[in-house]
């Protein structure tokens, strides 16, 4: 991954994607073309009821990225449990871990030897993987919220900051487990990103939220 892709999804995107391209989610678009869309009250406490009934989450996931022509393929596996831990490792075909413990978050890339280190207070509203572990309360303080169509569980937010790395984020809910989302960032990408294996509400270790550089690794504060 570019050292971009992990501030977008971090997730350099995870989890604002909210006017996705037709070319990014056809189906989705299809379904909500001439259906009637959520106010943007009833989208923040429908999305806010879904994402306060997951206290942790596990989950296999793939992660396709688009830039113009290029598309690019990444897999790997997640966990994250409230209040703002998160484990991002990507195994697949390079390695990375993002990992945060509620105080601080670590990005390391393996194949560059370099641990990037980060304060989560100054990530929550620029990092849609932190949807999954934040506070689902605070969500509206950082995005604006839509519900393009009022009977599914699929979910817009665009970010209030001027200075957030993306655009715009989707979430997609099936069976009140977050299945999709998709995110298009500020350089033209656009990252989709699929969950399988998904297990709700299991007591986490806290021991898997820590990360301590291996010695010899380059370390970044931001």
């Amino acid at each position: 991954m570019t050292t971009s892709t992990i501030k977008a999804l971090t997730l350099k995107a995870m989890i604002g994607a909210a006017t996705i391209t037709a070319a990014a989610a056809p189906m989705m678009l299809a379904t909500t073309a001439h259906a009637a869309a959520a106010s943007q009250q009833t989208a923040v406490n429908n999305l806010n009821r879904h994402l306060s009934n997951i206290r942790s989450m596990t989950a296999n996931f793939t992660q396709t990225t688009y830039a113009g022509n290029k598309k690019t393929n990444f897999s790997g596996t997640m966990s994250v449990q409230r209040q703002n831990q998160f484990r991002w490792e990507t195994k697949s075909p390079s390695e990375q871990l993002i990992v945060a413990n509620g105080n601080t978050m670590w990005v390391y890339d393996k194949d560059l030897q370099q641990a990037t280190k980060q304060s989560v207070s100054n990530q929550v509203g620029e990092t849609p993987a932190l949807l999954l572990s934040g506070d689902p309360s605070q969500i509206s303080r950082n995005f604006n919220v839509a519900q393009p169509n009022a009977g599914r569980n699929y979910f817009v937010l665009t970010p209030k900051s001027a200075n957030a790395n993306f655009k715009n984020v989707s979430i997609s809910f099936n069976g009140g487990r977050p299945v999709m989302v998709v995110l298009n960032d500020a350089i033209g990408q656009t990252t989709s990103i699929r969950f399988t294996n998904i297990s709700l509400n299991k007591r986490l270790s806290n021991a898997q939220f820590e990360f301590t550089p291996p010695r010899g690794v380059d370390v970044i504060s931001q």
